[in-house]
């Protein structure tokens, strides 16, 4: 089976436990194959936990879950030595993070030095602890959970973690016929994610990855990117625009979209399919703007012609 079968087949099975968000598939796997880390935020119940679950499923990668609470430490999610009298030494015992694919589950409702503990290791692939430094398995995705701010004990997260986040992804109500599908029951009950098989292994994920990276972006493309990234910089809606690591993001997403489409060069489309995953969360409104990060990008890309006028 070649690479782009493969990920028609992937997004496919992904669809069989996720029904009606075939867009918000295509996202999340364009942020993994981007080497990147996935934000989930909606209302309890949308099916967040599925989808990581069947993406740790399809593309083969070994899976834990934390569920984060307030009492949560640091500890219980890197690990911690533990002293053994018959030796007197210690030995490591290390945390769930040490797997290819970790769901943080709720990770807002952790205090800020739990949630910060995830900082190394989406940045670097690697965590120090008691002043060693230890190698994640790799790939090494992170993929967190989050309910809306406005619910009750949830701690929001800071802007230096957000940004660590490549794309920040909201899932919606089903629509009626895929909830209709799901009441029949052709969708429903525990573990519905036991049964998916997988789609693309290390070896293809290495290619998709070395493909993407190697996409073509033509010189009017990247003037689209950088007056896109102006634009946030220097009007007043915008009190924080996107940064050079919100550019870069922009660009290795457009790529990967790309590829996911068959093509060899990026077009405008691209930038604008996986804009909004990758921005909204990077940028602030101004205190005399009334929207949000979303309505934002949405100014973005109303606002800033494709073409130079």
């Amino acid at each position: 089976m070649d690479i782009q079968a493969a990920i028609e087949d992937a997004v496919a099975e992904v669809g069989k436990v996720l029904l009606g968000k075939d867009v918000q598939v295509r996202l999340a796997l364009c942020c993994l194959f981007s080497r990147g880390h996935l934000l989930i935020e909606d209302l309890p119940g949308m099916g967040k936990t599925t989808l990581s679950h069947a993406l740790a499923q399809v593309l083969g990668l070994s899976y834990k879950r934390v569920q984060f609470t307030s009492d949560l430490l640091p500890a219980d999610i890197l690990g911690v030595s533990i002293y053994n009298r018959n030796d007197a030494s210690f030995s490591f015992h290390p945390g769930p993070i040490f797997t290819q694919l970790l769901l943080a589950d709720e990770i807002n409702r952790a205090t800020p030095r739990t949630q910060s503990a995830l900082l190394e290791a989406m940045a670097e692939g690697q965590v120090t602890i008691e002043g060693e430094t230890r190698a994640l398995p790799q790939p090494f995705f992170v993929i967190a959970t989050q309910n809306p701010v406005h619910q009750a004990g949830t701690y929001p997260l800071p802007e230096s973690q957000l940004d660590r986040f490549l794309m920040r992804l909201q899932l919606g109500y089903p629509d009626p016929q895929a909830e209709r599908q799901m009441l029949l029951g052709k969708h429903a009950g525990n573990g519905v994610t036991a049964g998916l098989r997988q789609c693309i292994d290390s070896v293809q994920l290495e290619q998709i990855r070395a493909a993407a990276a190697a996409v073509h972006t033509s010189d009017n493309l990247l003037d689209y990117l950088q007056r896109l990234v102006a634009y946030s910089r220097q009007t007043g809606e915008f009190a924080v625009g996107l940064s050079p690591r919100g550019a870069l993001a922009l660009l290795d997403c457009a790529c990967t979209w790309a590829f996911m489409n068959g093509r060899s060069h990026v077009v405008p489309e691209d930038l604008q399919a996986v804009l909004p995953a990758v921005a909204a969360h990077r940028v602030v409104p101004s205190g005399d703007y009334a929207g949000d990060g979303q309505a934002l990008v949405e100014l973005l890309a109303r606002n800033v012609d494709v073409i130079r006028p």
